[in-house]
């Protein structure tokens, strides 16, 4: 009994760590193009804002006064050293970090085996769905980012595509000593 519990924890412990890490994120940039092309990281801008408001007052009268601590970074422009086709995007991650991801055009295989048309001699490539919005889903799993995004008036029909990622930037860096 004790060896079926282990094996029970064992599989969860592994579903759990294969699972997909879903975030709201933001598009800052993004390129598509049909033909190579170098794909420069934009600038982006990270920052943390704390706010404290004092309030005290009576019966007829209230008086409040507050204020706000803004600190933040920015990471300049850079070349990512490969070359990329398709549509590319660099996505802000909740947490300050810059997620670049890329999409190549999508095989089609076309055909009637049946027919003796094989599908190789009938295939075609489509482009990849991309967002026209900002603010997207992006379900991260392994080297995969699948995007998610509203293509609705009430948001109930979403659009889907999976994308590689290319590389996960480190949030911007403070000048602070």
């Amino acid at each position: 009994m004790k060896k079926m519990a282990a094996l029970v924890l064992t599989i969860l412990a592994c579903a759990t760590s294969a699972s997909a890490q879903k975030l709201a994120v933001k598009v800052i940039d993004r390129q598509d193009k049909d033909t190579d092309y170098t794909y420069v990281v934009p600038a982006h801008w990270f920052s943390n804002s704390n706010t404290n408001v004092n309030c005290s007052g009576s019966d007829t009268n209230v008086n409040c006064n507050g204020t706000t601590n803004t600190t933040g970074t920015v990471t300049p422009a850079h070349q990512v050293s490969y070359h990329v086709r398709g549509a590319t995007f660099t996505l802000q991650l909740p947490d300050g970090r810059a997620a670049v991801v890329n999409c190549e055009s999508k095989y089609t295989p076309r055909g009637d085996v049946a027919r003796g048309v094989l599908p190789s001699l009938l295939s075609s490539h489509r482009d990849c769905h991309m967002p026209l919005v900002e603010s997207i889903q992006a379900e991260f799993h392994g080297d995969k980012a699948k995007l998610i995004w509203p293509v609705s008036l009430d948001g109930k029909k979403m659009q889907a595509e999976t994308y590689k990622v290319l590389a996960i930037l480190d949030k911007p860096k403070t000048d602070q000593k």
